[in-house]
């Protein structure tokens, strides 16, 4: 099992790395300083019990310059795409064969579909995540702190324009550690 975690938080570290390259444009046009740049990542329970979210921040000085979350899940094989190996060794630590980890921006189409049908919700996972991205480009970590400790889990959802997910603040909180983390 450790190394099954060890293998899970090792893809999730490339995979969040690959993300840095997303499209978050930045909340600021203020010029950055580059010679302090640092990144951080952080596994973290940003939703719940069920799945785990991969939070990676790049930051300047205190000041977050760009931001990724992903969350991954076991799905069932039938509808999402797995983790690289999902269909060799990697999954013999799986309970369950049917299933498989799974990150949430790559099977959107599944995972939109299914909460649509399930809780209802009218804004895709990715716009959301992305727009708490967004959120937090361009802010200090104390800002965000700040954010956090004043504002509700429920009120938190209408605080990040964009974002519709009942967890925002679990997601926002999740990019602060990895800013912190940031080395």
């Amino acid at each position: 099992m450790k190394k099954f975690l060890g293998i899970v938080l090792s893809l999730g570290l490339v995979l969040g790395l690959a993300g840095c390259g997303s499209k978050t444009e930045p909340a600021s046009t203020s010029p950055v300083d580059t010679s302090n740049i640092k990144m951080g990542k952080v596994e973290y329970a940003a939703h719940g019990t069920k799945c785990f979210t991969i939070a990676v921040a790049t930051v300047s000085g205190d000041t977050i310059v760009g931001a990724y979350l992903d969350d991954y899940q076991f799905m069932s094989t039938d509808v999402a795409t797995g983790v690289p190996n999902s269909d060799k060794d990697f999954a013999k630590g799986y309970a369950d064969p049917k299933n498989v980890l799974a990150s949430k921006k790559a099977n959107t189409e599944y995972y939109n579909k299914n909460m649509k049908e399930k809780g209802k919700a009218t804004t895709p996972v990715e716009d959301s995540l992305a727009a708490i991205e967004k959120y937090v480009t361009g802010k200090t970590v104390a800002d965000l702190e700040k954010v956090l400790k004043d504002t509700s889990t429920e009120k938190m959802v209408d605080t990040v324009s964009g974002a519709t997910l009942v967890d925002t603040k679990g997601y926002v909180s999740a990019l602060v550690e990895a800013a912190k983390a940031a080395k």
